[in-house]
């Protein structure tokens, strides 16, 4: 593999990929990001009985990242960890004044959204757009926290003239993949990329043929590997929160380029629609 095409960074591309780890894989990773700073100074060997694997498995658990080796993944961890512009996400204490907590919490959604601006697959989300742009329907499937994403994505994909509908019930996100057609997209929302329900979703979306566009915080997960195109967002999880609240505003973000994305696609559609709009509601204000 040649130099200009190993990753380019790497904690975010080890917490994306945390989820499709071994066992062994997971305690190299984690050790990696709890100490960047010693990696750097450490041998294949050193590293080996630091994580208790083998040399073998740390060689394989590089090449899985895409890097040629160890040597290679410090080069890149250098790059980050020694860039005064990033920093180390804290974590939120319950002792924690109201400005600390402040100042942890937006540094850790800044940085995610650094981290996805670097990880972001631009022909991906050209691809995405182009697809949406001559949708028949859309439809959004999501669970929990990640159904308000599809929500926003369904109150302002509506402007498009194209038929959206966002689902949180399984039984109905069943109902709609058995409706769709080849012309149909689908948006999957799924922090984890790994809710079987949702899956279970996808999976008859892919029988009717209609196109799956997932946006996820985990590059290897389930749902990335079940979808047509991924727009992958990673976040800085606060362990302290129990919810991603980090993640979902790097996914609105994602929805953000989309969105924008498609006006210029469709701004002669979207403009006239937007008029129709402010028109319908004009009379219910003040």
């Amino acid at each position: 593999m040649s130099e200009s095409s190993l990753p380019n960074l790497c904690l975010p591309l080890l917490r994306s990929s945390y989820q499709s780890f071994t066992k062994s894989e997971r305690r190299v990773a984690s050790f990696i990001i709890e100490h960047p700073h010693d990696i750097i100074h450490m041998t294949i060997s050193d590293l080996a009985e630091a994580t208790k694997t083998a040399e073998a498995t740390i060689s394989r658990f590089c090449r899985k990242l895409g890097f040629n080796g160890l040597q290679s993944l410090k080069i890149v961890l250098a790059s980050e960890i020694f860039n005064p512009l990033e920093s180390t996400c804290q974590e939120v204490n319950p002792t924690d004044s109201l400005e600390t907590m402040g100042a942890k919490i937006f540094n850790s959604i800044s940085e995610g959204l650094q981290d996805t601006l670097k990880l972001l697959d631009f022909t991906a989300l050209q691809k995405a757009i182009d697809i949406l742009n001559t949708a028949r329907k859309l439809d959004i499937y999501a669970f929990g926290i990640s159904s308000v994403i599809a929500s926003d994505i369904e109150h302002r994909f509506i402007r498009f003239g194209i038929p959206t509908k966002s689902y949180s019930d399984l039984h109905m996100q069943l109902i709609s993949a058995s409706l769709l057609e080849p012309e149909d997209v689908v948006i999957a929302v799924s922090h984890t990329g790994s809710n079987t329900d949702l899956l279970q979703s996808v999976e008859t979306s892919k029988k009717s043929n209609a196109k799956v566009i997932a946006i996820t915080s985990h590059l290897r997960s389930p749902l990335a590997q079940k979808a047509d195109i991924v727009l992958h967002g990673m976040s800085r999880e606060i362990h302290y929160r129990s919810e991603a609240m980090a993640s979902r505003l790097v996914h609105m973000a994602i929805v953000d380029l989309l969105y924008v994305g498609m006006i210029f696609k469709k701004q002669e559609n979207f403009a006239n629609n937007l008029n129709k709009m402010r028109v319908a509601v004009a009379n219910r204000k003040i």
